[in-house]
């Protein structure tokens, strides 16, 4: 039987235009900085860096990137200026950074948890602990990655709160909500975002070759799914991919992190 084809994308992640998923991937986390203006983008993992890269170098050139000790960088990594400890917390505190990070688990209202799972007082599993979720969250804006979308990931309830959700902003106070958003969260399935009236999870996107039956199965609790249909994450430009291939990920990292 051969492959199926539907909007140019075939059934195993790969458009005829030979886009893999991962660059899909690394498309999605590029737009959760579209329209932030002059904000420290702070990425962790190689797709959700090469996305800020890409943003800075196209359509958000007003982007800080930061090389992650003391000094601003382009997106070739040259020193633009220096970023003391102190400028770098005051961006943090007054919501002019937008970080994105990873998700151990995930759950309907965007809490996340990468510190332990299971009971807290005996875990199944120790990871990293908080980290800077928790300020990270109530401070400035927060996205996610997960590049293994799974039901284990999505979870219905997240055993630690790290991440703030808005459920749990909302029960904390004006403190919590001030800067607190989640704009998006980006799985190697599609793209997530939270623009409905309770602040739950939607299916925003799909990555060519995923359909909504795969997202569903591989949540562990009711998406929103939008009555119109799901469009699927938008093509990258061949200037874009041009970007990706030759100059910001030559080497191919984001394969690592997805595989097609």
């Amino acid at each position: 039987m051969s492959e199926v084809t539907v909007g140019g994308v075939t059934a195993g992640g790969v458009s005829v235009g030979g886009v893999t998923r991962a660059e899909y991937c690394v498309i999605a986390c590029a737009e959760a900085w579209r329209g932030d203006g002059e904000v420290l983008a702070s990425p962790m993992g190689p797709i959700p860096s090469t996305g800020a890269r890409l943003a800075r170098r196209t359509f958000s050139p007003e982007l800080l990137l930061t090389d992650g000790e003391a000094l601003l960088v382009g997106p070739d990594g040259a020193p633009e200026g220096w970023l003391p400890y102190r400028q770098h917390l005051a961006l943090v505190t007054g919501g002019r950074r937008h970080v994105m990070m990873g998700a151990s688990q995930i759950d309907r209202f965007g809490n996340q948890n990468i510190s332990c799972v299971g009971d807290w007082e005996r875990p199944t599993r120790q990871l990293l602990g908080v980290r800077g979720g928790p300020v990270n969250t109530v401070n400035n804006p927060v996205s996610y990655w997960v590049p293994r979308h799974s039901a284990r990931v999505f979870v219905e309830k997240v055993d630690m709160i790290g991440g703030v959700g808005y459920d749990s902003a909302a029960a904390a106070g004006p403190t919590a909500t001030r800067f607190h958003r989640i704009p998006r969260v980006v799985s190697n399935l599609g793209v997530f975002d939270f623009a409905t009236e309770g602040h739950t999870m939607r299916l925003a996107s799909l990555h060519p070759g995923v359909t909504v039956e795969e997202v569903v199965a591989a949540t562990g609790f009711e998406l929103v799914i939008p009555d119109d249909g799901v469009p699927y994450t938008r093509e990258p430009s061949p200037a874009e991919l041009e970007l990706i291939r030759e100059d910001l990920d030559p080497k191919g990292l984001r394969d690592r992190e997805v595989r097609g």
